[in-house]
C-alpha cells in the first residue's frame, strides 16, 4: 500500500498533502536602505516583507540569497544578485567573508533563526545589521491535521518540527524527510530521518516518493 505524505511547509506541493505549519506576520520596521552595499536574504518570506516598502529604496542593492530558490524569487522580483550560497544560511560565513569588512550588510531576518552565521560574522568584523521582517506562528492547519499511521512526514524547517511536536507524536512506523541538516537538529533525538538531496520541497518530495 502506498504510503500517503504530509509536507508541513509554507507552500504546497501536488504530491503531498500539504498542512501549512506556519503562518507568517509581516513585520515593517524603518529601514534607511541608503546604509548599505549589500543585502542578506535567506527566505521567500522576506521577498514577500520588502513588498511593503518602496522598491526603488533597495531594488538596487545587491543581495546574497541563501539558495538558488531565494535567488530565484528575488530575481523575479527585479532584485539583483551578490551571489548565492548552497541552502544553508552556515554556509554563508566564507561568502561574507569574500567581501571586504568596510562593506556595510542588512540581514533581513525572521524573529526566529536556526544559523548563527551573521553573529559570528560580526564576531570577526563583518559590519552586519539586522532587520526583523517576519514573525511565524504555529498554524491551527498543521496542529490540528490527522496524520495516518505508516505515513511520511515531511519537514521544512526547525519550526515545522516545533509545531508539529506540540500535537502529534512521530511514530516508529512513519518515515521522515527534512530538507537539511538544520532541520534534522530539531528532531528528537532517537528519530531516524533522510535529508533531501537539495534544499527544495521538490527535493524531499522525490524522496519521499522512493521511501
Amino acid at each position: 500500500m502506498k504510503r500517503q505524505i504530509y509536507l508541513f511547509a509554507t507552500s504546497k506541493h501536488s504530491d503531498a498533502i500539504s498542512a501549512k505549519s506556519l503562518e507568517v506576520r509581516f513585520l515593517k520596521p524603518s529601514i534607511n536602505f541608503t546604509q548599505y552595499d549589500y543585502l542578506i536574504i535567506t527566505s521567500k518570506q522576506t521577498i514577500k516583507a520588502l513588498q511593503q516598502y518602496k522598491i526603488e529604496d533597495f531594488i538596487d542593492i545587491p543581495a546574497l540569497c541563501v539558495s538558488d530558490k531565494t535567488a530565484s524569487s528575488y530575481k523575479d522580483f527585479a532584485g539583483k544578485i551578490l551571489d548565492i550560497g548552497d541552502g544553508y544560511g552556515d554556509n554563508l560565513v566564507k561568502k561574507i567573508k569574500e567581501k571586504s569588512r568596510n562593506k556595510r550588510w542588512l540581514y533581513l531576518r525572521a524573529e526566529v533563526i536556526a544559523s548563527d552565521f551573521a553573529q559570528r560574522c560580526k564576531s570577526d568584523g563583518y559590519n552586519i545589521e539586522e532587520e526583523i521582517l517576519y514573525v511565524s506562528e504555529c498554524s491551527k492547519d498543521g496542529l490540528n491535521i490527522k496524520v495516518d499511521k505508516n505515513s511520511i512526514l515531511i519537514f521544512t524547517s526547525p519550526s515545522s518540527i516545533e509545531c508539529f511536536l506540540k500535537t502529534h507524536i512521530i511514530g516508529v512506523d512513519n518515515k521522515v524527510v527534512v530538507i537539511g541538516r538544520t532541520t534534522a537538529s530539531a528532531l528528537p533525538k532517537d528519530i531516524e530521518y533522510k535529508i533531501a538531496q537539495r534544499t527544495s520541497i521538490d527535493s524531499c518530495v522525490e524522496l519521499a516518493l522512493t521511501l
